[in-house]
């Protein structure tokens, strides 16, 4: 029983020396939880050949000898290089000015004056309305990088559709890119690379998460003040 109690102590010891070795021996790298639309798409593997007539040939694995080798097929990369810029400007101004004037006479009973206390009865009215307002607006956007993303499908009329994410971790924060759309195979250059402004249906998204991005963010109180429903 003695013998027992006195390997306890060494038992714990040499455990909590292997939980330590397995902390150290882990990766730093981590991995966030992206979403499953922009995930990576492995590629399609095509049949095997039922009925081979002895050619060495497949048409499912043929690559052109002569051509640039370009995205065409599921799971394929592309590089989208990103050269976005919107310049969006909008004024309008409005002046409204109505005056309007009536004089009611005084009336007469057989040609004679109606009157008051010896004051012939009579009034007039006056109305004036003055409106202005003006508003200007103004907003700039631009955005620049590349990104790599897979092709997740091919369409029927040859067309295909992207999807990637970026991911970059700087300081206390994280910040990522993603993109989602549709391209034209001729428009992809030589060096399998495509602007973003040949995308069509782009969805390209850049946030970041945070301490960054937080100290950034605008309060819930102080966004209900100037949201539609605070009636003042």
């Amino acid at each position: 029983m003695l013998r027992k109690m006195e390997t306890a102590p060494l038992m714990f010891s040499i455990c909590l020396c292997i939980l330590l070795l397995s902390a150290c021996s882990r990766t730093s790298i981590i991995t966030r939880p992206g979403q499953a639309e922009y995930a990576p798409v492995e590629p399609i593997v095509p049949p095997p050949v039922v009925n081979n007539s002895g050619s060495i040939y497949a048409a499912a694995y043929a690559r052109p000898w002569f051509e640039d080798i370009k995205a065409r097929q599921v799971g394929d990369l592309l590089t989208v290089v990103l050269d976005e810029q919107t310049d969006a400007n909008k004024s309008a101004s409005t002046e409204i000015t109505k005056d309007n004037t009536t004089d009611i006479s005084a009336p007469t009973i057989l040609g004679q004056d109606v009157t008051i206390g010896g004051d012939a009865i009579s009034t007039s009215l006056d109305s004036a309305n003055d409106f202005s307002g003006e508003s200007d607006s103004s907003q700039s956007n631009k955005l620049q990088g590349s990104i790599t993303v897979t092709v997740a499908q091919v369409l029927p009329n040859g067309n295909l559709v992207i999807q990637g994410e970026k991911w970059i971790a700087i300081n206390q924060g994280d910040e990522y890119v993603r993109l989602r759309g549709i391209v034209r195979p001729v428009d992809i250059g030589p060096t399998n690379t495509i602007l973003s402004t040949q995308v069509a249906n782009a969805q390209i998204t850049y946030k970041g998460k945070g301490a960054t991005a937080d100290s950034n963010a605008i309060g819930w109180l102080a966004r209900f003040f100037i949201s539609p429903l605070w009636p003042y």
